[in-house]
């Protein structure tokens, strides 16, 4: 495993995260879970990243039993709030009372007394930003977070927050994008922001929700298990990725993961990594065995005429619209 500081910070992070969104609590059972965070460890990844919301609050737990005994100095645990965690109206979004309640609630269950960073899951429209990254610095001050980030804000949002936290005399060092070869819309504004500002990227699906690793092929059934199969095996042609246009290119890519000696998830891994800005990329597993495969694209420097083959073959159904971050926030 090889180590990036995250944003301008002084931490360093292990360039795969091993996340538990949509497995831990939901897909997999806690002896499962224990498997592939031992996988992970083992393999040299120290940072997790969870979300209060996963799972309604079961993956959270889920992975605090699964690191219980492990050195809490050596690991860095990031976890986040926005979405809801209850019936109430205050058990959502970025007001004081449900941020200031959530993170208790985060550290109780994953048994830590603090955790590495704290996020903003989504933009809050309904609720003050200055209420919100006050909230953020008050956690900062009381030791339950080191240090404070956002996921899927708008260029314009990031610089409101980064100048708040610097008033308020905290770091906000990150952005958790969704970003892989397929979904660039990060590239033209996101990046070269947070580059200025001292923000590094965690990216969230950086397989495509695992249309990148070529196991949905055009025209034939998958298993009910895969995510976009329904139970008789049909492909769910409507997300963005699993047009058949999509999946056609996506194969395309097959001779040159072989050409760099790489699996396909491991060549779009190690695509992610290629830019400067990416501090980690998030990786999930439903076994310990994805986690070794994945690891195979810790290190690697693809040339630029192997990356120029890549955007070759899938320009035509790249996303870099960068309104498309906006996609995943809520507006009134």
């Amino acid at each position: 495993m090889e180590y990036r500081k995250l944003g301008s910070s002084g931490m360093y992070i292990s360039e795969l995260a091993y996340g538990n969104w949509v497995t831990h609590g939901e897909q997999i059972d806690q002896d499962t879970a224990n498997a592939c965070v031992r996988q992970a460890l083992d393999l040299g990844i120290t940072t997790f990243d969870t979300a209060d919301a996963y799972a309604g609050t079961r993956a959270e737990t889920a992975l605090g039993e699964a690191l219980k005994g492990v050195r809490r100095e050596g690991l860095e645990i990031f976890t986040k709030v926005y979405f809801p965690t209850g019936e109430g109206k205050n058990d959502r979004g970025l007001s004081r009372k449900h941020v200031m309640e959530s993170v208790n609630g985060s550290l109780r269950r994953l048994g830590t007394d603090y955790v590495d960073l704290y996020q903003a899951h989504r933009f809050d429209y309904e609720t003050p930003l200055e209420e919100t990254m006050q909230a953020f610095a008050d956690i900062v001050r009381a030791g339950k977070a080191l240090y404070v980030g956002v996921s899927e804000w708008t260029v314009d949002e990031i610089r409101a927050g980064a100048a708040l936290a610097k008033e308020l005399g905290i770091q906000l060092i990150s952005n958790q994008p969704q970003y892989s070869m397929l979904w660039r819309v990060i590239e033209e504004e996101v990046v070269p922001a947070s580059q200025e500002l001292g923000l590094g990227q965690i990216c969230w699906s950086p397989l495509a929700q695992g249309v990148l690793t070529g196991k949905y092929i055009p025209g034939q059934n998958a298993p009910s298990a895969y995510r976009f199969a329904t139970e008789e095996g049909e492909l769910k042609a409507e997300h963005k990725f699993m047009r058949p246009e999509v999946l056609e290119r996506v194969q395309a890519l097959k001779p040159i993961a072989e050409e760099a000696g790489l699996s396909m998830a491991a060549l779009a891994l190690a695509w992610v990594l290629q830019n400067s800005n990416v501090s980690a990329a998030i990786v999930g597993a439903s076994g310990p065995e994805q986690l070794v495969d994945n690891a195979t694209a810790v290190g690697i420097t693809l040339d630029p005429e192997l990356l120029a083959r890549i955007d070759t073959v899938l320009d035509p159904v790249i996303e870099r619209d960068p309104s498309k971050v906006e996609s995943f926030t809520t507006r009134p």
